[in-house]
């Protein structure tokens, strides 16, 4: 086969095949480079990324590749951007902790290198067999990193809850799977649609066959009642680990969720529509009580995390383009309210060594009043409080459940905003209204200065830029379900 009929089939995953030559290159270089090797790696991964964003950005086509395996869209390229940026900033984190661990990880921004990889081919799949082998390889390279801190227990732990979970996870997806293809006789999402589509009734054995795979995509967006690894894992895994499981996996993930169920199953919106509603309201509720209870500050945002995965499922409950564009405006402000705060867990250090309960803040204001400033931001952003930037993430996919007719799951929603302003608010009285017992260290690592600094801005500064943003979001909203 000549160049110029090969070029056009692989042109649109481009961006996919640099990112894994390149990961192959670096694992390689890794072993024959003598001096300073963790610091060339992670440059060289930084630099890697940015490279596969500005691919990404370059394909302004929608186009099917590798036989309809994969599909690339706008869609896809809004995500895969958002993804990138979150793992970009999680290496620039790990910099410093890195820099302090006893054994030269230079695998590690190469095991972030491929999960990137997993996760932008799960954005892209058009098919249940890509589905599930870009999962699994993402998830590979999340259960090892989970575990990358070897001497200490707490990470051991928290990296075989995830295996264990993870793989009983993947069981029950790919049993979804193989029930969805032995109903319709394709694992193409196409084919699948058509299927659906011509059906003059319902198959129960095909909802069976959704409800598993939709199990399965649950525990990677850990929603209720697929949750219970991730408080476990968010506090024992290394705190960039952490930082990266919250980010970037999350938000592929939900992508995912949009691409199955807008996709093959939009025709089957009123069977699982209430399935949504009801996962969502219990994600709320639940992440968001149960974070009323922490004392330590990374269970905390574990179980904020559950909590704003079920604020986005309510757009993808809407189950039209006006809940993709408020799922993506979530998605957007959700990163870099995340960046900022995983940033700031990792400033925060006392006698050279990482601490992590609440308390630790106690009267922060007094001896870091910048610190305080920015954590005080976040919070208020994570909690919807306007103008900042998570304000506008809510507001959007509450105004899809408005206009999709959901009106309860939209108060639900709003009265369990109200619920979480209770412990963010806390943080912020016991900033600002106690007195410090001991003071944390000054920051000494100027990128996580920066990276502080820097998401605040964007965090406070956000509503300036809301009307473009806002537009991109509605042009990628449309998912390429009829792309022939």
């Amino acid at each position: 086969m000549n160049l110029t009929t090969t070029l056009p089939i692989i042109a649109p995953a481009s961006a996919e095949i640099f990112l894994a030559i390149s990961g192959l290159i670096l694992l390689m270089a890794g072993l024959f480079i003598n001096k300073n090797t963790l610091k060339i790696i992670s440059y060289s991964t930084i630099a890697i990324l940015l490279v596969t964003a500005t691919l990404v950005l370059i394909q302004s086509e929608n186009a099917l590749a590798f036989q309809a395996l994969f599909i690339s869209d706008s869609f896809a390229r809004f995500i895969k951007v958002l993804i990138i940026i979150g793992v970009i900033f999680s290496i620039i984190m790990s910099f410093d902790y890195l820099k302090r661990s006893e054994n030269n990880l230079f695998e590690y921004p190469i095991l972030i290198l491929f999960a990137t990889l997993g996760m932008m081919l799960m954005v892209s799949s058009n098919n249940l067999i890509l589905l599930y082998m870009s999962m699994e390889l993402q998830s590979i390279a999340l259960y090892v990193l989970a575990t990358i801190q070897r001497n200490t227990l707490k990470s051991t732990e928290a990296g075989l809850k995830y295996f264990v979970l993870g793989a009983f996870s993947s069981g029950i997806l790919l049993y979804g799977c193989s029930i969805i293809y032995g109903f319709t006789g394709t694992t193409s999402f196409n084919g699948i649609a058509t299927v659906v589509s011509t059906s003059r009734s319902t198959s129960v054995g095909l909802i069976i066959g959704l409800i598993f795979l939709f199990s399965g995509l649950a525990f990677k967006v850990s929603i209720v009642p697929f949750h219970m690894w991730a408080p476990d894992v968010y506090e024992g895994a290394p705190t960039p680990v952490t930082a990266l499981f919250t980010l970037a996996p999350k938000i592929a993930a939900l992508a995912l969720f949009l691409r199955v169920m807008l996709d093959p199953f939009r025709d089957l919106l009123i069977s699982w529509q209430p399935l949504i509603v009801f996962l969502s309201i219990a994600s709320v509720l639940v992440g968001g009580l149960a974070a009323i209870m922490q004392t330590n500050i990374k269970r905390l945002i574990a179980y904020s995390s559950i909590a704003h995965m079920g604020y986005s499922l309510i757009g993808l409950a809407s189950g039209n383009e006006t809940g993709v564009t408020g799922i993506l405006m979530y998605l957007t402000t959700y990163t870099f309210t995340s960046i900022g705060i995983f940033s700031f867990i990792l400033c925060m250090r006392r006698n050279d060594s990482p601490v992590e309960n609440i308390s630790d803040l106690t009267g922060l204001s007094d001896t870091h009043p910048m610190m305080a400033l920015a954590l005080m931001i976040f919070m208020l952003s994570m909690s919807g409080i306007p103008p900042l930037a998570g304000f506008f993430g809510k507001w959007f996919v509450f105004i899809s459940a408005i206009d999709a007719g959901l009106y309860v799951l939209a108060t639900i929603g709003i009265l369990s905003s109200v619920i979480s302003a209770f412990y963010y608010l806390r943080i912020i009285k016991i900033m600002y209204f106690e007195k410090a017992a001991q003071p944390l260290d000054a920051i000494r690592d100027k990128k996580l200065q920066l990276t502080l600094c820097g998401s605040a801005m964007i965090i406070v500064f956000f509503f300036f830029a809301i009307t473009p943003v806002y537009n991109t979001a509605i042009s990628s909203s449309i998912l390429g379900f009829n792309l022939s």
